[in-house]
């Protein structure tokens, strides 16, 4: 009996570990997603959108989505929010489409940015993509 009462207490201490676990990963990646919004805001990014696919995907927390004025405008936002995120002490993982493109992705792991021209955030939807509804909620 002793036995069986010890094993549900160090099952709830483990559960309750990690809940505090997962709050505290929660806390990162929205203290990220703030700086990186941050960052976009005093860049002078347009139309800034943050989706939150906690729910819907295990690979990211948050996608930050922001127009640029042009190409130049689009990769000074992206450079903008990598400086702000390192001065926070959160490295990127990956970077794609930096220098003379329409869409760059950088990805802090938690928070996924894409900043792109307004012609192909249109074109790619990604908003659309990830408002995944059931039936009931449209």
């Amino acid at each position: 009996m002793v036995k069986l009462e010890q094993i549900i207490i160090e099952e709830k201490t483990l559960q309750e570990s990690k809940e505090k676990t997962v709050s505290l990963e929660t806390s990162e990646s929205e203290n990220l997603k703030n700086i990186i919004v941050s960052a976009l805001e005093d860049a002078k990014g347009n139309e800034i959108s943050v989706i939150n696919v906690i729910h819907l995907t295990q690979m990211t927390d948050y996608m930050v989505i922001a127009s640029g004025t042009s190409n130049r405008h689009i990769q000074t936002l992206a450079e903008a929010a990598i400086k702000k995120a390192q001065e926070n002490n959160f490295e990127k993982i990956g970077l794609e489409g930096l220098g003379q493109s329409e869409w760059v992705v950088v990805d802090f792991s938690d928070v996924v940015l894409h900043v792109m021209s307004p012609a192909a955030r249109e074109h790619y939807n990604i908003e659309g993509l990830w408002d995944i509804k059931t039936k009931s909620e449209r």
